[in-house]
């Protein structure tokens, strides 16, 4: 999507000279003929950028640029003055200006120049701020995510898929690394520079998610003071991940699909269609088609989405992985916490082994995190904390597993889903009560 422009000046042969400049770049222009037209067209817009001449009559470019930074903090300014107003433009970046230009300008390239730096730099602070949460962490090698016999044609599927723009939906059990071999996808393609966008879709609720997904107008709902971007707009040229795409709501689907199908969305209370360049990669850990089957999933984005399926296998099924695993996130987190711990004694490794990890990958991550902090020198049974595993109900059980499950589920709802408020009145361990929410499907 090509980034929008906005120019104001007064004069109306610098307005059409910088205008003619721009498009040929390919961006977006409008134009305003004075500060009072340019704040009006702020709101609810989706400029990148506003170049702005810093003498006007009746509102100057700085205070334009002061008063629009109320309706669109997150757009770039570039002012332009003449050369004997230099310290008038500096004081405007000191106000919060990106950048000044000085006129009349040698030649457009300067200007091409300037413009295009500011929007990179935007860009990149995007990227930077959607990507926040990733910095500092530090991701296995492709040897590591692909240990274990059962991983080898995992990989085959990533390195085949990857270089295409085909959608792909991961499935697996929770915490066997959807979102890891989503980023692996990601890198290996040409979109490697680009953004990669992720979304938990089970996070948000559905007003939310909407919004989150396709941004919203000014007014769209009640706290929408100003137009914000969607995720799908912030990753385009890359990839956007959608972590838990089962939970979504049939309204949200229909949306979805009309994405996958056209190319095109609205943001929430808008009326204007918008075009991105964006990979899907979708994930769940539910059977889509029992969902399709519910009719809780629409069919017809099932087949989007799964135009390329990749299954991660549980941990269970890739034994071989468990120690080499335990081995990384040991050296990890020893790192991370500045302690030094020698390894796992042989009951430990033992026990690391034997263990069904019904929370997979992310369960042996956090058993190894909780392992560094308690142990000194040596990493025990005792340092690990592992539960015996639980045993299945009898098939004669069946009303006491329906007594349990409806407990369980009332406890919920009066703490608000708070699950170790819920354990705590229950009067089991928070692990118990989360195995047996995902036995029960709650």
């Amino acid at each position: 999507m090509p980034k929008k422009i906005l120019v104001v000046d007064d004069d109306e042969l610098m307005r059409s000279f910088l205008s003619s400049v721009l498009r040929e770049e390919g961006y977006g222009v409008e134009e305003a003929r004075n500060g009072a037209e340019g704040l009006a067209k702020l709101p609810g817009s989706d400029f990148d950028l506003v170049i702005t001449d810093l003498r006007m009559p009746d509102m100057s470019g700085l205070a334009l640029m002061l008063e629009g930074k109320k309706a669109r903090p997150d757009v770039r300014w570039i002012i332009i003055t003449a050369y004997g107003s230099i310290g008038s433009a500096v004081e405007a970046m000191k106000a919060g200006a990106s950048d000044y230009l000085t006129k009349p300008f040698r030649d457009p390239g300067e200007l091409r120049h300037v413009i295009g730096r500011v929007l990179r730099e935007a860009e990149a602070e995007t990227k930077i701020t959607l990507l926040s949460e990733e910095l500092g962490r530090q991701f296995p090698s492709a040897e590591t995510i692909f240990l274990g016999e059962k991983m080898e044609h995992v990989r085959k599927l990533v390195s085949d898929v990857a270089p295409a723009a085909t959608t792909v939906l991961v499935t697996g059990q929770s915490g066997t690394g959807k979102e890891l071999i989503a980023r692996v996808i990601h890198d290996l393609s040409p979109r490697r520079e680009g953004p990669f966008v992720a979304v938990h879709c089970a996070a948000l609720a559905e007003n939310l998610l909407e919004s989150e997904l396709f941004g919203h107008e000014r007014g769209a709902f009640t706290g929408a003071v100003s137009a914000r971007k969607g995720r799908f707009e912030l990753a385009d040229g890359g990839t956007i991940f959608l972590d838990e795409i089962g939970e979504i709501s049939t309204a949200v689907q229909v949306k979805l699909l009309r994405v996958l199908q056209e190319k095109e969305f609205e943001r929430v209370g808008g009326m204007r269609p918008l075009s991105v360049d964006v990979r899907i990669v979708a994930a769940t850990n539910k059977n889509l088609k029992a969902e399709v089957a519910a009719a809780r999933f629409r069919e017809d984005l099932y087949y989007r989405l799964n135009v390329f399926p990749v299954a991660l296998p549980s941990l269970a099924e890739r034994r071989e992985a468990i120690l080499p695993l335990a081995d990384y996130f040991l050296k990890k987190f020893t790192a991370a916490f500045g302690k030094s711990i020698s390894g796992f004694s042989p009951g430990a490794r033992s026990a690391l082994e034997n263990y069904p990890w019904p929370g997979n990958v992310r369960e042996l991550q956090n058993v190894i995190e909780r392992a560094v902090i308690l142990a000194q020198g040596e990493i025990g049974v005792t340092h690990l904390n592992l539960e015996p595993p639980l045993v299945p109900l009898a098939p004669e059980d069946s009303v006491l597993k329906a007594n349990e499950r409806e407990t369980i589920r009332k406890v919920l709802d009066e703490t608000g889903g708070n699950r170790k408020q819920a354990a705590r009145i229950l009067g089991i361990s928070l692990r118990t009560l989360q195995y047996r929410i995902k036995e029960y499907g709650l």
